[in-house]
């Protein structure tokens, strides 16, 4: 019992940090070989239109200056998901979407963020061509973005990933132990892009169907906890068993591709609490998240 109230702390410190996260103005984000000679890359358009936690003016203008860095075209986009909105770019990102009803209560339930039309016109752009790069953190982030995920064979779990047995801290993925998958991705395109661990700061867990290829495996000893309201655990929290569940993968769809991520903190770089704690890219220990983002992207982009 002991142990389950220190760890139930943990996670209320968490959620009083992870409420003032700010980017770090102080990361420089390098690119160890632009892949394109600057601002003529891929458009890569970030999602503002739907409550997103995450923008590209925001919490997470380093993700866009890294990719800026590397020679990508970024865009806001503001607009609602079209044809005509959606043609603008080639590779579409939508970070932490809400509903309207969860902007400022994160509790159940947790509608779709999208509309079916949107949906209907996401799908479509990818099977066509397009590239998605969709992260959902934690609970209420899942619940809004299911929807549009098992249109591309996920299954997200609205909850939080984390030890099974004391909740809070980072997540670490690495070859060595399984976790972190041999693919295009995590290999690069010379060794100096190959990617052997990534760190992740809690998140959600979710699973796919025949067509998915995990990235971020969940090894053992680790939980989903379904809490009603965000950060509001007790001992009767609802856990579920996520051992062999992702928190990032991939898929082929259509002429398309599509990356699913279930953390958002690890591919930008933070300051969370009055103490201005790192967190994502800037972290000592997430020496290599950034060489995996931009692997992703080159996967996205076809060059990888």
């Amino acid at each position: 019992m002991r142990s389950i109230i220190i760890s139930l702390l943990v996670l209320i410190l968490c959620e009083i940090a992870f409420a003032q996260q700010v980017p770090d103005s102080a990361f420089r984000p390098t690119a160890l070989s632009p892949a394109f000679p600057p601002e003529l890359g891929p458009i890569v358009m970030i999602d503002q239109a739907h409550n997103n936690f995450h923008t590209a003016d925001g919490r997470y203008l380093p993700f866009a200056n890294l990719l800026r860095i590397d020679g990508y075209r970024v865009l806001a986009s503001g607009c609602a998901f079209n044809r005509d909105s959606l043609r603008r770019g080639a590779i579409l990102v939508i970070a932490n979407a809400l509903n309207e009803r969860n902007r400022e209560d994160w509790s159940l339930p947790t509608p779709s963020a999208f509309t079916p039309e949107e949906i209907t016109a996401v799908k479509g752009w990818v099977e066509e061509g397009g590239s998605l790069l969709l992260i959902a953190d934690h609970m209420p982030f899942p619940g809004c973005a299911e929807d549009l995920a098992r249109e591309f064979g996920f299954t997200l779990s609205n909850g939080f990933a984390a030890k099974a047995d004391s909740p809070g801290g980072n997540d670490y993925f690495r070859r060595a132990d399984g976790t972190l998958a041999d693919h295009p991705i995590t290999n690069g395109k010379s060794k100096q892009e190959r990617i052997d661990s990534v760190v992740s700061f809690t998140g959600e867990a979710f699973t796919g169907d025949s067509s998915v290829t995990g990235l971020m495996i969940f090894g053992q000893g680790m939980a989903s906890y379904m809490p009603q309201v965000a950060w509001q655990f007790n001992d009767s929290t609802p856990k579920v068993d996520i051992t062999g569940w992702y928190q990032a993968a991939v898929r082929e769809f259509g002429k398309g591709r599509v990356a699913m991520v279930g953390e958002a903190a690890m591919f930008t770089a933070q300051l969370a609490g009055p103490e201005r704690r790192q967190v994502g890219m800037n972290q000592a220990e997430a020496a290599q998240n950034s060489q995996f983002l931009l692997n992703m992207i080159h996967w996205l982009s076809r060059i990888l």
